[in-house]
């Protein structure tokens, strides 16, 4: 199944809007995080610019090692490559969350994410 497929498969699921993450667009992508850590996570803030909105990182808690530079701007194009288990979930709309961690799911609106 195409990613395109599986977003929008995913947000029929959850009875959500699709919202796009073009390739060309960005993501924060908390890199250092992405050594085989679990849980994966995500958050959708509406998009601005030239992101998407979406922040990624892995383990139970990003603001024990939060500085100004924790999440990098990353090209969706290249998530393919450095973290292709996120990729379902980046046609879920800003106010969305999500954490995997092998077969466990949990995806949820948190209506905080709209107010920035």
């Amino acid at each position: 199944m195409l990613v395109h497929d599986q977003q929008l498969a995913l947000c029929a699921r959850y009875k959500t809007a699709f919202v796009d993450a073009p390739d060309p667009l960005k993501v924060g992508l908390a890199t250092q995080t992405l050594t085989g850590r679990m849980p994966l996570n995500g958050l959708r803030h509406p998009p601005e610019g030239d992101t998407t909105g979406w922040y990624l990182w892995a383990g139970k808690d990003f603001a024990l090692d939060a500085d100004a530079d924790f999440f990098k701007p990353i090209h969706v194009a290249h998530l393919a490559e450095m973290c292709p288990e996120v990729l379902r979930y980046l046609g879920l709309p800003p106010g969305w969350r999500f954490l995997v961690a092998g077969n466990y799911e949990d995806v949820w609106f948190d209506p905080k994410l709209l107010d920035v």
